[in-house]
Formats: C-alpha cells, structure tokens, sequence
C-alpha cells in the first residue's frame, strides 16, 4: 500500500504540478527606481516582459556625438526639467524653427544640442524660475546633400561620414561632357540657419593648382549645382 501511495504522488507530481510550473508567466525586467508613495519627483517602477526592449535603441535612427549639428527635419526630444508643458518632442521644419510655448519660435539649424539647450534656457528664464533645459537628438534627418546640373545622377545623397566636395560629386557619378566643372557653384546655410550663402569652386584649381581650399568640406544640407558650359558667361561676353 505504501508503494501504491509514493507511486500516486509520484506520478502527480509529474504530471500535474510539473506542466504548472512549465506555462508559469515569463519573467519580467523592472526598469527606473520603486515608486515613493507618489510623491512629486519621485520615479516609479515600469515592469516589462524580459523578452521587451530587447534592443533599446532601435527606434532612434541614429546616435550623435556633442558636437553634431542640428539639421532641418531632425526630431529634437526637448525636457525642460519638472515642466510637463514645455517639455516636447518636435521636429525641425525647412526653415530651421521649431515652436515651443510662451518663447514662440526658435532657430535650430547650425547649432548643436548643448547652444540650442542654452538659448532655450535663456529665453525661459522670463517665464520660469531657474529653469533646466536637455535636449536629445531623436531621428537624424538632416545629413544629406544635393548635386544637381550636369552629373551623371543628380539627386540627394546621405551623408554618412566627411566628405569633400570632389567626394560629392563622385558619389554622384561624376561632371558630364558638357559641364562647366570650372563654375561648380555650392549653396548653404549660414551659421544661424537663416541667410543662404554661396561658394565657387573650380576644379582644375584643385586638381592641378593645389587649391586644395578649394576642395571644402561639405555640410548637411548643401547644394552643389554644376551649370553646363553653355550657361556660363566669362566676362567680356555676349549672351
């Protein structure tokens, strides 16, 4: 009879509390710090799935450096510290403003995170006491350039690392036959993101003049145009 009952128990050990323990929820990863009764500052536990946020960066299209500089389109995360109303995440538009309350307006493009954090920071000190600004770089969507005129694939090009302006026009295939690669003309922003500015080039001063200054390095947002030869006008000459 003893046998019969160690057997029995045996078996549903096995068979019943075993499966149990098998289809037990998965773990769970706490992230922050415990909550504190709900008092204000205080951060509180977030509980996820072990197998959640697995990888953490993948949502953000790119990791910066301080001294990136903040493109049109790029998505900026702005927290102004215990201020859930300033506190926003925006997106640059075309003409290098984005809006944040009370202050309106404000230039992005040429500057980094830390200048723009302590222009926001500036400007709040009107409105708030002793105000704390960060700012992270969310989505990169600014580094790109464009070649247009007479290459051989004009187009936009990302910028994934230095790149020169005889670079540029490689990565783009090259002048054509007819192209004026003596008038290559660059346009770009300024330093405050709000006047247009342009430069020439030449590429036989480059390549056969040592004018290697010539040879800039290119910017996020830069245009390079290179005209055809019939479009150029030396002076001295008659349209």
């Amino acid at each position: 009879m003893r046998g019969f009952t160690a057997l029995a128990i045996g078996l549903l050990l096995v068979g019943g509390v075993a499966p149990m323990l098998r289809s037990s929820p998965v773990a769970f990863a706490q992230t922050g710090a415990p909550e504190m009764g709900g008092k204000e500052g205080a951060p509180a536990f977030t509980t996820v799935p072990a197998h959640a946020g697995a990888h953490p960066g993948e949502k953000l299209s790119n990791i910066v450096t301080d001294a990136y500089t903040i493109g049109a389109e790029d998505v900026l995360e702005i927290t102004v510290w215990r201020n859930a109303d300033l506190s926003k995440t925006v997106q640059v538009r075309p003409d290098g403003r984005f809006s944040l309350p009370v202050i309106r307006d404000v230039v992005a493009v040429g500057k980094t995170p830390s200048q723009l954090a302590d222009e926001i920071t500036r400007k709040l000190k009107e409105y708030v006491q002793n105000p704390v600004v960060a700012i992270s770089v969310r989505e990169v969507n600014s580094y790109n350039i464009f070649v247009l005129g007479e290459v051989v694939r004009p187009g936009k090009y990302p910028l994934k690392s230095r790149t020169t302006l005889l670079q540029g026009i490689t990565v783009a295939g090259g002048f054509t036959p007819v192209a004026a690669r003596n008038q290559v003309v660059i346009f770009r922003f300024g330093e405050n993101g709000s006047t247009m500015q342009t430069v020439t080039s030449s590429y036989d001063d480059i390549v056969l003049r040592g004018g290697i200054a010539g040879n800039l390095e290119l910017r996020a947002g830069d245009t390079i145009v290179v005209p055809s030869e019939s479009m150029v006008v030396f002076p001295g000459q008659q349209q």
